[in-house]
């Protein structure tokens, strides 16, 4: 396996902050984000990384940040390790995972899209027959595609567990203009991508978008429509009715279930079998969609 990178600190650096996968490093006006080898599950991040799980997850946003930038501008400025400032230029171990960005007042709601009913959100809908107060038809099957996609937003937690809220919620969190710009932003990029990736034989489910203001204008930050934020189906195993198999991290969260593991920590060791086909998953996403983009990552991931 490739050797992986569970901390920037095991480099000898630093990180101002660090989140469940990423390590944040703040730079004044900009940002260095470091996608780490880190995967959580349950709001709990494990002991055991996914080798070059960092590179996949930077690739496949630089490749939809490119793709996306005539739908809305984004916050990256560079990602060839020789353009990063120093010192972090000089440490080979963050080349492929690294973004430099700019630094954004950061709109504190998580802006999540969803095309078919699946996950929480199926969940929710079988309780109450609404998602985040949408009142949706009756008789809706699980992964059954909507007419329209939702617009469904949560709470934005950096350590625990985000939490659904409706429209009036998030005016109120963010303020009315803002939850209509980010609104129409995210089901503008949500179409955009499904319809790349629909082309490619995958169904984007449902994803979750971040965004911020550089200089009064809206711009999308973070990450985007990778694995870990993502649903993406292959389209040819696609059927109504039934849980579908999926290129992300819901492998690993049906092995947890099966496991007996209550959620809490601390998490239970990752079989290597299991570490091995979480990363087959992520690499396939990778292929399928952006198939040129598997020439940036490292040997043995291919």
């Amino acid at each position: 396996m490739l050797e992986p990178l569970m901390t920037t600190r095991d480099l000898g650096l630093q990180p101002t902050s660090c989140g469940k996968v990423r390590d944040l490093f703040d730079l004044g006006d900009r940002l260095l984000l470091v996608a780490t080898d880190r995967i959580s599950a349950y709001d709990v991040v494990f002991d055991d990384p996914i080798p070059g799980k960092g590179v996949l997850l930077t690739q496949m946003s630089l490749e939809w940040f490119g793709l996306l930038h005539d739908t809305t501008d984004n916050h990256l400025l560079a990602s060839d390790i020789d353009e990063l400032p120093k010192p972090f230029c000089n440490f080979p171990a963050l080349a492929g995972r690294s973004m430099l960005v700019r630094k954004a007042r950061r709109v504190d709601a998580e802006c999540i899209v969803r095309g078919y009913i699946s996950g929480s959100g199926w969940r929710d809908y079988q309780k109450s027959g609404k998602i985040c107060g949408i009142a949706l038809p009756q008789g809706l099957r699980e992964s059954q595609r909507f007419d329209t996609p939702l617009f469904t937003p949560s709470t934005k937690s950096d350590t625990g567990h985000d939490r659904n809220i409706d429209c009036g919620e998030l005016e109120a969190l963010v303020g009315g203009n803002t939850a209509a710009a980010i609104e129409r932003a995210s089901l503008a990029i949500y179409a955009r991508a499904a319809a790349h990736a629909s082309e490619r034989g995958i169904l984007l489910a449902d994803t979750k978008f971040e965004f911020g203001f550089v200089d009064g204008k809206l711009i999308l930050i973070d990450e985007v429509l990778s694995p870990d934020s993502s649903r993406f189906w292959p389209a040819e195993d696609y059927a109504v009715g039934r849980a579908q198999q999926s290129f992300d991290k819901q492998f690993l969260r049906d092995w947890l279930d099966a496991s007996g593991w209550d959620h809490s920590p601390p998490p239970p060791r990752l079989p290597e079998a299991i570490v091995r086909r979480t990363q087959e998953r992520y690499v396939q996403a990778l292929r399928r969609l952006f198939p040129h983009a598997m020439a940036e990552l490292p040997a043995g991931m291919v």
